[in-house]
């Protein structure tokens, strides 16, 4: 018994040497089926990044092609603008969507970095660990195992030890097992990155291609606005097509009101509540503006060269950029207008609205209850446009009146 238990402690005291010796430590692998299974997670990732590539190169919008599309619907004004602003719309969505797609790439580039760095660490340490023991197996020569076993006191000891060095033997081949596979994580992460990279270059690349188009899409809309004002024969009869818009914006809203002033008169008799304005000032609602283009109030038409009255401020600030609501209310329209473009009608109450048009999206619908601040759209040039601005009107009482009552610059 005495002998075994010399045995044994000498034992210890080798595997507490060899520790020293080769500084093994704890891998961050729990073992090789884990660091298998995240081999096979890298190489799907690889597989999927090849996939988004893929998709990023068969989606591209044919502007040309739409502009082409719409040679016939140019006889009417009206429906080539709803025809050219859903395609803009199309391609707005595509912008974001492109945007999100860099966004999330740009983070999982951080993260397999971070997997990178970690795996190379470990295979490092793991390197090290093996040249030690390799050195060590060395300088003790070929006869290492043979001289332990050998060294045995008894017949015991000598079977303690030989199974110790076949554990040895198995635990030298599994550790050479575990750095070949950290190989091979570190090229499946090194191979994981490189396609994000690509991927995000990709959707860099598209993102601008995109862009181009909805910059071609703008101008085209633009030049047969321009081009169908410049054609009407004469002064009146350019004239009367603007009044006619002016009209039909004007019904639109009217009904709105109508419409809401009856559910306000419905709610009152039933509830006995009825939102209300408090006085306080409005929030600007166009943050990214960088001027305005049209202020309100009486101006000469470009077109006609008439004095014509602006119902609202024209805040020109670049495309996509946010458009907040100016004041807590109800959101009574989120729609489409082939005039207003789309755009987003407020109840602050006291017959008080805010009108917010021409915008490239829509954050929210009819019936949702704004906060003062809130990003209720994007700024666009859906509509009767010809460029990226909003168009801010102020309503009370059934009638437009001068924003900057409500606004400080």
């Amino acid at each position: 018994m005495r002998d075994k238990k010399r045995g044994l402690l000498s034992i210890s005291l080798l595997v507490i040497f060899l520790m020293y010796m080769t500084n093994v430590s704890i891998s961050a692998w729990a073992d090789t089926a884990e660091l298998e299974a995240s081999i096979k997670a890298k190489q799907a990732e690889i597989q999927e990044a090849e996939k988004e590539k893929q998709q990023l190169k068969s989606s591209i919008t044919d502007a040309k092609k739409i502009v082409s599309g719409l040679e016939s619907a140019k006889e009417d004004l009206e429906a080539y603008v709803m025809e050219l602003d859903a395609n803009l719309t199309d391609v707005e969505e595509k912008i974001e969507e492109l945007k999100q797609l860099i966004s999330d790439k740009e983070a999982e580039i951080a993260e397999a970095t971070a997997d990178l760095e970690e795996a190379q660490e470990i295979q490092r340490t793991q390197y090290e660990n093996m040249k030690k023991r390799i050195r060590f197996m060395y300088e003790k020569g070929d006869s290492f195992y043979l001289d332990l076993i050998f060294s045995a006191d008894s017949y015991a000891d000598m079977l303690n030890k030989a199974d110790y060095a076949e554990q040895l033997s198995e635990y030298d081949a599994r550790k050479l097992e575990e750095y070949k596979q950290t190989c091979e994580y570190v090229a499946a992460c090194k191979a994981d990155l490189e396609a994000d990279k690509e991927v995000l270059d990709e959707a860099k690349a598209k993102q601008d291609e995109e862009q181009a188009n909805l910059n071609t899409l703008i101008e085209a809309k633009n030049k047969e606005i321009s081009a169908t004002s410049a054609d009407i024969n004469n002064r009146e009869a350019a004239i009367k097509e603007l009044e006619a818009d002016m009209a039909a914006r004007e019904a639109a809203i009217k009904e709105l009101e109508q419409i809401v002033a009856e559910e306000r008169r419905r709610l009152a008799e039933e509830s006995g509540t009825v939102l209300t304005y408090d006085g306080g000032m409005f929030k600007w609602p166009a943050p990214s503006y960088t001027r305005i283009s049209d202020d309100y109030g009486n101006r000469i038409h470009p077109i006609t060269g008439t004095n014509q009255f602006h119902n609202g401020v024209d805040m020109a600030a670049p495309g996509g950029s946010p458009i907040l609501a100016a004041y807590d209310g109800e959101v009574v329209a989120a729609a489409y207008n082939a005039s207003m473009g789309n755009y987003i009608m407020i109840d602050h109450g006291d017959s008080l609205y805010t009108i917010y048009m021409h915008a490239s999206a829509l954050y929210v619908s009819k019936g949702d209850y704004v906060s003062k601040g809130q990003k209720i759209a994007a700024v666009g040039t859906t509509g009767r446009s010809t460029g990226n601005h909003l168009h801010f009107s102020v309503r009370k009482s059934g009638s437009y009146v001068s924003p900057w009552n409500y606004l400080s610059r």
